[in-house]
């Protein structure tokens, strides 16, 4: 189940019509107090939110979702008229999994969909084995979707998660941000994403300040290329 908060009647039946479609089963809410009252009944699979509300912004109530225990894993992509770089910082800080952008194509956002709702599946199967992944200061466990950093556990997004695993199961290997958005996204690459250099500032800014104590200096910029965890 795809819960979808959007005050605009015409696009929220618009996108959940096409979800439907899509064979993904969606349910609509014009609001924050609608939205809490659907939860309190039913746990979503994933969320889609936008940021402009009439009673409360789309930003506070993520922040709601990620400080509660029932909520705090369910991906939620942002869906907004908003399309500065702040405001996709400022959602993905926050903890959202994903963000796009309207006007939006139908195609592209049921993909998107496809893609959390596959990832929750996974992280929920019992029978992946509790693998241990090690690259210096950080540890992490991909079936638990847990990691650590100097062992104090480290609270990412999915995306963020996503992106960590995949680097820390190659170090020192480079990947093109091609690379990563087939590979991490399960996208198709379009020329102009700056998907994957903002998941990368958020996944450094929760790595550290290396003057402070921090370990950011773990994911290598390689001019031209793309990313790399260092080994």
């Amino acid at each position: 189940m795809v819960y979808y908060v959007e005050d605009d009647t015409n696009i929220r039946e618009l996108t959940l019509y096409a979800l439907k479609q899509a064979g993904i089963e969606g349910q609509g809410m014009a609001n924050d107090a609608e939205f809490r009252r659907a939860c309190a009944e039913r746990k979503p699979d994933a969320i889609l939110l936008d940021i402009m509300l009439p009673d409360t912004d789309g930003l506070t109530i993520l922040k709601r979702i990620r400080q509660d225990p029932s909520l705090s894993r369910v991906p939620v992509m942002m869906l907004t008229a908003k399309d500065t770089e702040l405001d996709t910082v400022r959602a993905l800080d926050a903890g959202a999994d994903d963000y796009l952008a309207t006007p939006f194509g139908m195609l592209e956002l049921v993909s998107r969909v496809k893609v959390m709702l596959r990832r929750t599946r996974l992280s929920h199967a019992q029978e992946i084995v509790d693998e241990h992944l090690q690259v210096g200061p950080l540890d992490l466990w991909p079936s638990r979707r847990e990691v650590t950093l100097d062992g104090k556990e480290l609270q990412l997004t999915m995306r963020e998660f996503d992106l960590l695993e995949f680097l820390m199961r190659s170090p020192g290997v480079v990947f093109s941000r091609e690379t990563l958005l087939q590979r991490v996204w399960g996208w198709d690459f379009d020329g102009g994403s700056r998907t994957v250099d903002v998941h990368v500032q958020t996944l450094r800014s929760k790595l550290g300040d290396p003057h402070k104590g921090g370990h950011s200096d773990l994911i290598e910029t390689v001019r031209g290329v793309g990313y790399r965890l260092r080994a």
